[in-house]
């Protein structure tokens, strides 16, 4: 079998499900609906907010979503995905992004890079907004070092808006007596949950036509059991419901009925 031969099977233009979607592109179910208006909140008011849920439940799909709403032109994004940079690499990324070139010892590269988001905004005009993917595998020190450059101005007025995205284990280590500091200043707490049945339903139907059907292509009961045992998580959604598009293909199918759909199940959940 070839994505080709697949695509043809099926009439699409294109694969579906596919993760390169254009922000304007992305399917708006409510729990991204409301990540994302959240999100712009947070980085119109230059907060602290903290963004969880779980593994594919759609939150760097919904920063995307968010920071495509922005002016380029008038805000800067410091994106870290990779936690295990340490939190000489966090500092020395901001410092780096903004155009300076990080200090050797980190005692001057706090203030260093404290100053370079200040000076980004006072004399550049621009809003910076620090995007950390994966926060749920920060260390205690990253968190304090998130902690310290929040401690400059941010009483009376921030400098930058900063994003922590994780799963749910962030929001419980942050709870914890150790990080009180940093807990007190989240300003937005928000906590993406999986679509409901209709929601995964449209979510299917929405990717189907991005690729070139509008027409029934999975049976009511295909959906029900790719909700089911997706919970509505779209990245499992999306895994499940292509596996399926393939077990209906290798058997010659025009539509994607229930049994197609166990075939995917049982395929995507075999260890």
């Amino acid at each position: 079998m070839t994505i080709d031969r697949l695509r043809a099977h099926w009439g699409l233009t294109r694969m579906p499900f596919a993760k390169d979607l254009a922000p304007s592109m992305l399917h708006t179910h409510r729990s991204h609906a409301e990540a994302v208006a959240r999100i712009g909140w947070c980085i119109d008011e230059r907060v602290v907010g903290v963004v969880t849920g779980e593994v594919g439940a759609g939150k760097t799909v919904a920063v995307r979503a968010a920071l495509g709403g922005v002016d380029a032109s008038r805000h800067t994004v410091i994106y870290l995905g990779d936690p295990t940079v340490g939190v000489r690499g966090l500092y020395s990324t901001i410092v780096t992004t903004l155009g300076g070139t990080p200090r050797f010892h980190r005692s001057s590269l706090i203030p260093q890079a404290a100053d370079a988001l200040a000076t980004e905004e006072h004399e550049r005009g621009r809003r910076v907004v620090v995007v950390l993917d994966e926060a749920h595998l920060l260390d205690a020190e990253q968190l304090e070092g998130i902690r310290l450059l929040t401690n400059a101005d941010m009483d009376s007025h921030a400098p930058f808006a900063c994003l922590l995205v994780g799963q749910p284990t962030l929001r419980r280590r942050i709870r914890l007596g150790a990080f009180a500091a940093l807990d007190q200043r989240i300003a937005l707490r928000y906590s993406m949950t999986g679509m409901d049945a209709p929601e995964t339903a449209d979510y299917v139907a929405h990717h189907l036509k991005l690729a070139g059907r509008t027409d029934t292509l999975f049976s009511d009961d295909a959906l029900g059991l790719i909700h089911q045992v997706s919970r509505g998580i779209p990245r499992a959604v999306n895994n499940l419901a292509v596996q399926s598009l393939v077990a209906a293909f290798a058997q010659s199918k025009a539509i994607v009925d229930e049994s197609s759909a166990r075939a995917a199940v049982t395929e995507v959940t075999a260890e």
